[in-house]
């Protein structure tokens, strides 16, 4: 069982930066996968970025490629998300994932452990 708590969401204006975290509970953190998500009103939620257990692949959406940084550090049991060059159509709750065994890892279907959300918005 893991317990994710998403913080560092907030408003700023477009061109800002932030960066998002992800705390983890349990020992088996470094052993996840981990993942953000985001869901815009009225919209599906979508992948945003992953990583692998080592941190040694990141993976990326097509719309944040470029603009946003996924990374993680396990002796913190800590997940990021750097944000830079934001845009209002970023503005959405953002989420984070976690799963031992996932494989398609831009499903959110393949996640099973989420965190509550934190909410970003993106003024023009």
């Amino acid at each position: 069982q893991v317990q994710l708590i998403e913080s560092g969401g907030g408003l700023v204006q477009a061109g800002g930066s932030l960066r998002l975290s992800c705390a983890a509970s349990g020992r088996t953190f470094g052993t996840y996968t981990m993942g953000w998500f985001r869901q815009a009103p009225g919209k599906e939620r979508e992948f945003v970025a992953a990583i692998s257990w080592d941190g040694g692949r990141t993976y990326y959406g097509d719309s944040v490629k470029g603009r946003l940084t996924i990374s993680r550090d396990n002796a913190k049991n800590t997940l990021y998300l750097q944000m830079n060059s934001l845009k209002p159509e970023d503005t959405a709750v953002y989420y984070c994932a976690a799963d031992p065994t996932v494989q398609a890892v831009r499903l959110r279907e393949a996640y099973r452990y989420w965190g509550q959300g934190t909410q970003v918005t993106v003024s023009s």
